[in-house]
This record gives structure tokens, sequence and C-alpha cells, in this order.
């Protein structure tokens, strides 16, 4: 327990991480500055309160199966991804890693948790996924539906070109080929470009 109660000291002004302890009783024994001016919200302060008070409610569930995990496996570090509330009527998502305590005679005090807010990463990796899918979808219109009419252009010029005698319609037929084919090529190599990303 005292390397707990060295961690809680190390980073109880931190303005990053999180560190809070829960008891057996699912009360919170211990909240560090930082995740009491955050997550109190109209409660004073959290020490004594129920875990439950600064979660989303299907996080609870979430909280329960790992808190019996830490238990059942003393010693390893259990990863969360866990929403709280964010006193403006959301929540934020934050990231936790939790692990059993246990008193002097072996017996399972509580669990220690160290956290911090990843709710910036996690807007950034949905901005991120939207635009993956709209890259594919410009890719997949650029591919299929701005092609085809340019090949239908291509074989146009073709046919024009072969039932004409006229030397500048052919001409003319030559040049809106080679300007869609390289028009095509462009596209070819955006589409391209789209699906590696």
């Amino acid at each position: 327990m005292e390397n707990y109660r060295q961690i809680n000291q190390l980073l109880n002004d931190s303005s990053f991480f999180y560190t809070i302890s829960i008891g057996i009783d699912s009360m919170y024994c211990y909240v560090s500055k930082n995740y009491d001016n955050n997550f109190k919200l109209n409660h004073g302060t959290l020490l004594g309160k129920h875990f439950s008070v600064t979660l989303h409610p299907e996080d609870v569930a979430i909280c329960e199966t790992l808190g019996a995990k830490c238990f059942s496996e003393p010693g390893k570090l259990i990863p969360a991804t866990l929403r709280k509330h964010d006193g403006k009527g959301g929540f934020v998502t934050t990231q936790w890693e939790m692990q059993a305590y246990f008193d002097d005679n072996g017996q399972p005090a509580g669990i220690f948790c160290i956290g911090y807010n990843i709710s910036e990463f996690v807007s950034t990796q949905n901005q991120l996924d939207s635009a993956h899918t709209q890259l594919d979808t410009i890719g997949f219109i650029q591919s299929h539906m701005v092609r085809k009419p340019l090949a239908n252009i291509i074989g146009l010029s073709d046919l024009i070109s072969e039932h004409t005698n006229d030397n500048a319609v052919t001409q003319l037929c030559q040049m809106l080929k080679q300007s869609s084919e390289e028009l095509d090529s462009i596209i070819k190599n955006i589409s391209k470009e789209a699906t590696r990303q």
C-alpha cells in the first residue's frame, strides 16, 4: 500500500492525471485534486461517495466487472475506457489502469486507479474516421461514376473519327480522346491515393 501512497503524493497536484482509490464498500477513499475538481459536479468532494456518481450509467457495469477482475488477477494492471460526467450534461472519455491493493493481512482493501482524459484523442480519431470514409466515397465516385462517362467520351470520339471524312473533325476527335485519356489517368491516380490512405 505504501507504493500507492507514494504515487498519490507524486500525482496529487497533477493537472493531467487522475488518481483515485475505491474501497471494498465501492466508495471513494481517495481522490486527487484534479479528479475532484473535474468530476465532483454538485457533490462537494467525491471522497466517501459511491464510485458510480461520476460514471455514464452504461459504464457502471464495466467498472463492477473490472473491479472483480482486479481481485481475481492481483498484481495485474487492468485497463478501462470510461465515460465520466462533464458537468454540462455530456460526458468526457477517460482512459484508466487499475489494480487491486491489499491490507497488511493480505485481505482485499480496494482498487487503485490512475487515469486521464482522452476526449480530444477520441474526437480526433472520429474526425479521422469520418475523413477516411469521405475519401473512400470520393474514390468510389471517381473510379466508377466519373470514369464511366469519360470512357463513353473516348469511345464516341473514336466512333466519330472512324465515320468522318473531315480531317478537322478527325483531329478534334484525336485531341478530345487524348485529353480524355489524360483525365482518366489523373482520376485513376487520385483513386489509388484515396484507397492507399
